[in-house]
């Protein structure tokens, strides 16, 4: 029997932000024993992160230097119970691919604020429960519309403090992102 939870983290290239996304979620949630976590990207197969990734990863502790970038496919959003995108672009993207996860689906940073306002989910509330809560008021056309807040900058090309405020903005939603779901279980 596999984990009881599937998250997919998603972005651009699978090369920066979401496999530290997922890198951080899986080492907070590795106690759980039933959180699976995997992250993949819209563009091709087989790279490996850059060195800029890999340094500012291992500023806390997290080794990318075996992860190789996965194109991401409709069976693997379809599986998953949670989606995040690291952009609203990603979100619009996973929508399309597979429909039905759309309520599901959220950036990170939206996950986060909307959690915020829900509150942490309840130690016997199912997730798909909780989610739905986060999802209320939710509507599919505004995907089409920018919301800039809702997306973390990919750093890709620029200088390595870019590298550094994703990491740091990554790690810190990350972990509020775990006490939401998980509470203090994720944490040790």
């Amino acid at each position: 029997m596999g984990p009881e939870v599937q998250v997919l983290v998603v972005c651009t290239a699978n090369l920066c932000r979401s496999p530290m996304a997922a890198g951080f979620l899986a080492s907070s949630s590795a106690d759980l024993g039933s959180v699976a976590v995997h992250s993949g990207g819209l563009l091709e197969s087989g790279r490996a992160v850059p060195v800029e990734v890999a340094r500012a990863a291992a500023e806390y502790g997290l080794d990318l230097a075996a992860h190789r970038s996965h194109q991401i496919t409709a069976p693997d959003v379809a599986r998953a119970d949670l989606v995040i995108g690291m952009a609203r672009l990603h979100v619009r993207e996973m929508a399309v691919l597979e429909p039905s996860r759309w309520p599901v689906t959220f950036t990170l940073r939206e996950l986060v604020r909307r959690g915020r306002l829900v509150g942490r989910r309840g130690p016997r509330e199912p997730l798909m429960e909780w989610l739905a809560g986060l999802h209320a008021g939710r509507r599919a056309t505004d995907l089409h519309e920018e919301y800039p807040d809702d997306d973390i900058d990919d750093p890709i090309g620029g200088p390595y403090e870019g590298y550094r405020a994703m990491a740091r903005q990554v790690h810190a939603l990350t972990g509020e992102l775990q006490l939401l779901i998980w509470g203090d279980a994720a944490s040790g």
